[in-house]
């Protein structure tokens, strides 16, 4: 996939903060730009503010995708998915962020900081970004989550 003219977004809570910290270095070698919307040190703080920030700009057109983390990575995923236009998956591992991208279009990559590696991280982030999404069949189903 080509990436170069997308920004792409990072928000995490404290437990997040250096992987995603990684992650910018990550996207840096890749060539991509990001924008950084928090949190800004493994000091407590609570998810939802960084996603909402995420989720605002993706919601208002600012960025096409992003990349979030906290403990889980579930509090990121049920926050971002709240605004109407996102579609967080959560992965834990390679395999399911290539599908989150290829099945389910995902505009929001979600991990969980506490259960993976730097190594999985990278492998994560990059089948992401590397996946097309299939469309056919698995767009259908993604014009059935609409509320009927």
């Amino acid at each position: 996939m080509n990436y170069a003219n997308t920004i792409i977004g990072l928000a995490s809570d404290h437990t997040g903060y250096e992987y995603k910290e990684f992650i910018k270095k990550h996207l840096e070698k890749r060539g991509l730009k990001y924008i950084d919307f928090g949190t800004d040190s493994t000091e407590r703080s609570d998810y939802p503010d960084y996603a909402h920030k995420l989720g605002k700009a993706i919601e208002s057109k600012e960025l096409e995708m992003g990349i979030a983390l906290c403990g889980t990575g579930n509090g990121m995923a049920f926050t971002l998915n709240k605004y109407p236009s996102i579609r967080a998956g959560l992965a834990w591992n390679e395999e399911i962020a290539m599908l989150v991208s290829a099945h389910n279009k995902a505009n929001v990559l979600v991990m969980p900081a506490r259960f993976v590696t730097q190594e999985e991280v990278a492998k994560m982030v990059d089948a992401y970004l590397d996946t097309p999404f299939e469309g056919g069949r698995h767009q259908e189903r993604l014009d059935k989550i609409g509320i009927l």
